[in-house]
């Protein structure tokens, strides 16, 4: 038979060819199926046929489909018009047979699900829900809600559409909205026995240290007008510029790897000073050993501290450098050198007041900070000054109210019994001495003055929590009305965020970066006249390496094989 393959010059061969299929199996555990032109020749040697590759037209799964129809085209010039027309029909047939009849992602919720499963979510619903008879699939609902937050977060009605058309969850039994609102129920009933068992879990999976814990509030606004008076949603200091809506506080703990540890909702009109009490009081409970708390200035009180300190605990917290009750201008005129930390991060030690009432604490210096602190102030005092020069000759008491309380201007000026408005050059000079500077006080006397600071600097984690949980995980804004809602509502984005940040710990990756990769990954149901099969895609070679990472087995890669009767 004469075959045109390529522009080099025509070959002949007198054995049949065929169409073959071979697997290769990558170092990284992938496999990789290759297409290829063959046919069968006699080793003279050997004494038995083996096959000849004529051509290879790679991979097969970046097969050049428009190049293989116009090689059949242009194969058929060279036969008859009736064997041509015979052969195009049956092509033609063929691909009719083969449907496809839907394609899902489904790489991101197997790797959630494997690490729920790992994380032992699924026996704590369970145990938490034994001797109760459910014909519902409860667990499953909860995943599913979970699994949202994590790959496209949405309302709850929206996520019986997504569970059942957009995505691969892997659930025999299908998910309906009665089930979603049933496991948010048993969610809170059982919210605080899980997040303690869920934590107990993951301390042993990634073998925590917990010495230090780092905890801050944040609060996220309501999309429903008017407070509940006596519930969650409440008028307070919104931390989102969302004063016009009521609102709830979250609090939050995690580790210094950045794991969560546990959450709280609490009232909308919430002070950071009350949360300290009960935070303190909850985890005790855990029986976390030697803990120190790191936990920003605005819960710093006396009260607080010595809270921090029953049961053996250690805090390390933030100290207002402007509150006249603090011992800020005694710590900060103390002598002492510098020493230096690392770039940008010089650190000194003070010691204030004696007996009982002797105290610790950490001066932090940032060199580069002080210089943008300096500029800052120098644009400051050039907009007082024009400021004033507007104001001479004018009467009007507002416009210099308005002058006198501005959150910038107003901390340098002072006032006159004449009512004259003038920049206060001792409040100028004061202001210098802060530049750059920012204080802590630890009760630990063990810690260096560099492991305060360094210790203090990790509180950044909470706030990249506080982050993940607004804008991965779609935390706000909040719709629901009941408290029981708004709480099992907070406690799905804890949960998801608890599994994402295990597996941003474990690859390195950033949760988007994973998320993308494996979403790339489907599951395909192909129907054709001899059955139905269920299969997913090739893994990428970046899939398999977080795979690998997380130690999770690469999913089958055919789910489900049925044949047409």
């Amino acid at each position: 038979m004469i075959f045109p393959l390529t522009k080099s010059p025509i070959h002949v061969y007198n054995v049949g060819m065929y169409v073959r299929m071979i697997s290769r199996k990558n170092k990284d555990g992938s496999r990789v199926t290759y297409v290829q032109l063959a046919h069968n020749i006699r080793d003279k040697e050997k004494g038995y046929p083996r096959a000849e590759v004529i051509y290879s037209f790679g991979r097969a799964d970046r097969l050049d489909i428009d190049a293989i129809k116009r090689l059949i085209k242009s194969l058929s010039r060279l036969l008859s018009a009736e064997d041509a027309a015979k052969i195009e029909a049956e092509v033609s047939r063929a691909g009719q047979d083969i449907k496809c009849l839907r394609s899902m992602p489904m790489g991101g919720s197997y790797l959630l699900r494997r690490i729920w499963e790992n994380l032992g979510f699924g026996e704590a619903i369970q145990k938490a829900i034994r001797g109760r008879k459910y014909s519902m699939p409860v667990e499953w609902a909860i995943y599913a809600m979970v699994a949202n937050r994590a790959l496209a977060p949405d309302s709850k009605r929206a996520i019986e559409e997504w569970a059942r058309k957009d995505v691969w969850l892997g659930n025999e039994d299908e998910i309906e909205l009665q089930h979603l609102y049933r496991g948010m129920d048993i969610l809170l009933e059982a919210g605080e026995e899980l997040q303690r068992e869920i934590y107990y879990r993951v301390a042993d999976l990634l073998n925590l240290e917990v010495d230090l814990i780092f905890f801050d509030t944040t609060s996220t606004y309501m999309e429903i007008e008017g407070e509940d008076e006596g519930g969650l949603r409440r008028y307070g200091h919104s931390k989102d510029r969302r004063s016009d809506l009521p609102q709830v506080v979250i609090g939050l703990a995690v580790t210094k790897e950045g794991i969560p540890v546990r959450c709280w909702v609490l009232p909308g009109n919430t002070s950071d000073m009350k949360t300290v009490k009960m935070v303190q009081e909850d985890l005790r409970q855990w029986k976390l050993g030697r803990c120190i708390w790191v936990m920003d200035r605005g819960m710093n009180s006396k009260e607080n501290r010595v809270i921090l300190q029953k049961a053996g605990g250690q805090y390390i917290l933030g100290e207002k450098l402007r509150d006249a009750r603090g011992k800020y201008k005694e710590a900060l005129s103390c002598r002492g050198r510098y020493h230096k930390v690392r770039d940008n991060l010089m650190v000194k030690e003070v010691f204030v007041g004696e007996g009982s009432g002797r105290r610790r604490f950490v001066v932090v210096y940032n060199p580069e900070q002080a210089k943008k602190d300096r500029a800052e102030r120098e644009k400051t005092l050039e907009r007082i000054e024009e400021s004033l020069k507007a104001l001479e000759g004018k009467r009007g008491r507002k416009a210099v109210c308005d002058l006198v309380s501005h959150r910038s201007m107003g901390r340098y000026l002072k006032q006159l019994k004449s009512g004259k408005v003038k920049i206060d050059r001792r409040k100028v000079k004061a202001e210098e001495s802060l530049d750059g500077k920012y204080l802590l006080t630890t009760s630990d006397e063990s810690l260096s003055a560099e492991e305060v600071a360094l210790g203090y600097k990790q509180l950044i984690e909470v706030e990249r929590a506080f982050r993940t949980l607004k804008s991965t995980l779609n935390l706000r804004p909040v719709y629901h009305r009941k408290d029981e809602r708004i709480k099992a509502h907070v406690l799905l984005c804890f949960f998801a965020l608890v599994l994402i940040r295990i597996a941003e710990i474990r690859t390195g990756l950033s949760w988007r970066q994973i998320r993308a990769e494996m979403q790339r990954m489907h599951i395909v149901e192909i129907q054709t006249k001899d059955g139905r099969i269920l299969q997913r895609t090739e893994l990428t070679t970046e899939q398999s390496n977080i795979l690998k990472k997380l130690n999770i087995s690469p999913p089958p890669k055919v789910y489900k094989a049925e044949t047409t009767p």
